[in-house]
């Protein structure tokens, strides 16, 4: 029997990935195809399976990429294959999504549909601005209403006169091109011009920017301060609530753009920590962790690992490579019970402890100094001890350790390569200016970046530079830039206290 055809009609929310729903993502992580939108956030994309057909349909405000008859014809041609189909939309399909005219032409080509609500702007965007479209006392009614109504029909719908008086508070959705419109229309059937109004581009993202004003002075103010689209347009009383019940924008990084530059596996936590406190994010990864070209030295060290004093392990990557290898030469961790382990830092403790093993040292200070200092204790000549890092390190460790008469091997886990994706994106935000910070999380960062700018390197001395310990920040140095910030704990959370600590000064 032929296999029959779904279509999801998913809505992805106002623009912050964290709003989406959990049945729109389980649907996503299942579908064959996925026709989207541009107002998704590529991380939501992200949830898609790696072999779905993915089809972009563009669908910005006055610029679509597929005409929607041509949308309703593609879901049919999809569904009718025998595929299971996501149609991912902006917001909610059925707030001005256009959800319904999909699913009818579903319909009538007999083909079965389901729709997943999302979040709606008409909202959500107001309620990260502080504003509550409802309030005690203030406004106990909303309308939503299209800012942009369909070109073909000749004359508005819209009932001015009654929307004008009748509802406390009215949100436009994709109306900032119809501004002047939709705010005379409005003062024209008894909305008083000093009536407070709020336009809010990219709401719910870190780009989220909010003007206030009035209805009689929006049209002005929108383009005094070149707001456009996307963006909503809110009437009424509550908009004055902002003053007491704004958050979003409070938080101690809203506004600047940091650019991170570590690998983009590793990327997710330093950007999901910069969000938080209201960062925008652009991920340029200056490396890529990738498998050492031969592994025959580590194998042959964990094959003799019951010969080593010592263990030492410098970094998360370490850990893994080093734990994926015992496990292919069919070990675990029992492998280990008379070898100590060395780790610089806590991130890389810590990633010892998903595999059972705590730590015999960690250094004070998590540097290569500080661990030779350390292990100086307990090495004497002939001791064997094995080194597992990147491919390329410094030698400071080795160098120490060989010098107490200690056998010290030294076998490449894993490697970093140069790796810029976004270089576009970078030299865009670093030469508009749009750029605040580069944060740095090793030497191989700083100088593959360094690489990939070229002969664009001084665009870098416009921006706050920040390193995640003394190493990096000396390689910065060396290169002949300055770092403005540098951890005092090299971790990520110290990363992040240091540009939090660089903007409170």
């Amino acid at each position: 029997m032929e296999k029959k055809g779904k279509v999801y009609l998913i809505g992805a929310g106002p623009g912050d990935p964290g709003l989406l729903g959990l049945k729109a993502k389980e649907c996503l992580e299942t579908a064959d195809a996925v026709v989207y939108d541009r107002l998704a956030d590529p991380r939501i994309i992200e949830f898609c399976r790696k072999d779905a057909e993915m089809v972009y349909v563009g669908k910005a405000s006055a610029n679509h990429t597929m005409r929607q008859p041509d949308i309703n014809k593609l879901l049919v041609k999809l569904a009718a294959e025998g595929k299971t189909v996501a149609r991912l939309k902006g917001g909610d399909p059925f707030v001005f999504g256009r959800g319904g005219e999909e699913a009818i032409e579903l319909l009538e080509a007999g083909l079965p549909f389901e729709f997943v609500p999302g979040v709606t702007s008409a909202i959500a965007v107001a309620e990260y601005a502080g504003i509550p479209v409802t309030h005690r006392h203030v406004a106990t009614s909303f309308a939503v209403i299209t800012g942009h109504e369909d070109p073909t029909k000749g004359e508005s719908t819209i009932n001015w006169k009654g929307l004008a008086t009748a509802v406390d508070t009215l949100v436009f959705l994709m109306g900032v091109e119809n501004i002047e419109r939709i705010s005379s229309q409005l003062i024209a059937n008894g909305r008083s011009a000093d009536c407070p109004a709020a336009v809010i581009r990219w709401g719910t993202r870190p780009e989220q920017r909010t003007l206030i004003t009035t209805v009689g002075k929006a049209a002005a103010d929108v383009k005094a301060t070149g707001m456009k689209p996307p963006a909503i347009f809110l009437v009424g009383e509550v908009v004055k609530l902002r003053e007491q019940l704004q958050w979003f924008d409070n938080k101690p990084l809203f506004g600047k753009t940091v650019i991170v530059t570590r690998a983009r596996a590793q990327a997710s936590a330093l950007t999901k920590k910069l969000e938080a406190q209201g960062a925008r994010v652009l991920e340029v990864p200056a490396i890529k962790i990738v498998p050492p070209a031969d592994f025959a030295p580590l194998d042959k060290a964990i094959a003799e690992i019951d010969t080593y004093k010592w263990l030492i392990l410098t970094s998360v990557n370490g850990v893994e490579y080093f734990f994926n290898r015992l496990q292919k030469a069919g070990k675990d961790s029992r492998a280990l019970c008379g070898v100590k382990i060395a780790a610089i830092g806590s991130a890389t403790a810590e990633a010892l402890k998903g595999y059972g093993i705590t730590a015999d040292l960690i250094p004070s200070a998590y540097k290569a100094e500080e661990l030779a200092d350390a292990l100086a204790e307990d090495t004497k000549a002939g001791d064997k001890l094995l080194l597992a890092r990147a491919k390329v390190a410094r030698n400071v460790l080795p160098e120490r350790l060989r010098a107490l008469g200690a056998q010290v091997d030294v076998v490449a886990a894993y490697e970093t390569v140069a790796d810029c994706q976004n270089k576009e994106e970078l030299l865009e935000a670093l030469e508009s200016g749009e750029a605040s910070v580069v944060t740095f999380t090793s030497s191989s960062t700083v100088t593959n970046l360094l690489d990939v700018l070229g002969d664009k390197k001084d665009l870098l001395n416009k921006v706050a530079l920040a390193a995640i310990g003394p190493v990096t920040a000396e390689t910065l140095e060396k290169n002949g830039l300055k770092p403005a910030i540098s951890a005092a704990e090299y971790t990520i959370d110290g990363l992040m206290t240091a540009i939090e600590e660089y903007y409170k000064e």
